[in-house]
């Protein structure tokens, strides 16, 4: 088969290394058989606890529990054994994250002790997931305590409970490990890509259900609200894609006495969106928090001050107005862990690379800071109005048959697909190479 090395492959050839192929099959196989013992997981039930009220109490307003449900992909409410799911990994690895950017000891080893500094942070990364795990895992069991049918004392009960759910949690992290190391994409990745598809069918038979017994003006919110959703999946994959290419050019190096490198052109590609979807989880979880907080008081003045940040309050403008805020200051802050501009213009210079008119050094450092700021700025408005708007118009059209599939897991299910068919790609392309090698 004719493939030109200057072109991205094509879904034919792509297809043909799948068949072909027995490292690549392997490896999607093992991928798609790792995510189908994990989706298994979910539906084996914890044993003792009457889950039609505990379902009546996810009903009645569990905010933070629901947001969290979706990234299990309904492990939460079903009650299994995967039910905290890899929760407590992304949380640890969040953590991680921060202290990083916080403790020298954490930045030193990720900076400059290479590939053995990196599996270090990952099983400090372990160690962490492992704690947080069984604190939700605890923390869960006491809410579980009260919807318990069997005859158990409440300590026997949230340790059988808790011991049940961080073991669950531990095996899924570990089976997202192997779907990175011996499968394609990135494990933790893609086991919340599948928990948020998970919730697909369900939404969508709501919603034909909706459209078969409903009025004609049903009918055309749920095309608005699909079009919305479309335009938004498009707004997405630009912004997620979109970078600003810096110029840089390299001086000329000279080998030996006479001979002289000519300079190189290239660029330093700088994303619009640098975050990611963090900034808009951060944000969720935050605004969340103190509705949940109200709940499980019961106070009567802090429920009356939270419901002003409920998304289904009579007038949602306090909850629109937070969130927005919330997500646009997370967007910088983030950024400001991910692009260290003082860093890139050390490593410039040092590289002897320049950006074309500017002076190395502080002035680079600056140049850099004041591009990522106009950046963030842009890309934080998106990732608010992308969070808003779905939202808005659910109200507006009112079809909640999609409640849930929100901002959060637009951005996920976009940038997994989008991160694993790159995934896909780099290993035909490889696979190009290799065998113009061997000929």
């Amino acid at each position: 088969m004719f493939v030109s090395r200057g072109r991205n492959p094509s879904a034919g050839e792509v297809a043909t290394q799948l068949v072909v192929n027995k490292e690549l099959r392997g490896r999607v196989l093992t991928t798609l058989g790792l995510l189908l013992l994990i989706r298994l997981g979910i539906y084996i039930p914890m044993p003792g606890i009457d889950r039609q009220a505990f379902q009546g109490f996810l009903e009645q307003g569990g905010q933070l529990i629901g947001f969290l449900d979706i990234f299990t992909g309904g492990g939460i409410s079903t009650l299994g054994i995967f039910a905290l799911g890899i929760l407590p990994f992304i949380n640890a690895s969040i953590i991680i994250q921060l202290l990083t950017a916080a403790l020298p000891q954490l930045e030193d080893l990720q900076k400059n002790e290479g590939e053995a500094g990196r599996r270090k942070i990952a099983q400090i990364t372990r160690y962490v997931a492992l704690g947080w795990g069984l604190i939700q895992s605890i923390i869960f069991a006491l809410i579980l305590r009260q919807y318990a049918i069997e005859d158990l004392s409440e300590v026997a009960f949230v340790v059988q409970t808790s011991l049940a759910l961080v073991t669950g949690s531990m095996v899924v992290m570990w089976l997202s490990e192997i779907i990175t190391e011996r499968g394609i994409g990135q494990g933790a990745s893609l086991v919340i890509f599948l928990n948020i598809v998970a919730t697909l069918p369900k939404a969508l038979s709501s919603t034909i259900e909706k459209a078969q017994t409903g009025d004609r003006g049903d009918v055309l919110g749920i095309i608005v609200l699909l079009l919305v959703f479309l335009f938004t999946i498009v707004g997405i994959i630009f912004v997620q894609e979109g970078a600003r290419r810096l110029p840089i050019v390299s001086a000329k190096r000279q080998i030996g006495d006479t001979s002289l490198l000519p300079s190189r052109q290239s660029y330093l590609p700088l994303k619009l969106n640098a975050g990611g979807v963090m900034p808009i989880i951060f944000a969720s979880a935050l605004i969340f928090l103190p509705i949940t907080i109200a709940n499980f008081s019961r106070n009567p003045f802090l429920i009356r001050t939270a419901s002003y940040l409920n998304p289904s309050a009579s007038n949602p403008w306090p909850y629109a107005v937070v969130f927005f805020a919330l997500i646009l200051g997370f967007a910088y802050f983030y950024a400001s862990l991910t692009v260290n501009p003082t860093d890139i213009s050390a490593n410039l210079k040092r590289g002897g690379v320049a950006i074309p008119g500017v002076r190395p050094g502080s002035a680079t450092s600056r140049y850099l800071s004041g591009v990522q700021n106009r950046l963030t700025l842009l890309g934080g408005l998106f990732l608010g109005a992308v969070a808003i708007i779905p939202a808005a118009v659910e109200r507006a059209t009112n079809v909640q048959t999609f409640q849930g599939l929100g901002a959060t897991s637009l951005l996920i299910l976009v940038g997994v697909a989008i991160d694993t068919a790159k995934q896909v790609q780099t290993y035909v392309i490889s696979q190009r190479y290799e065998g113009l090698v061997r000929q």
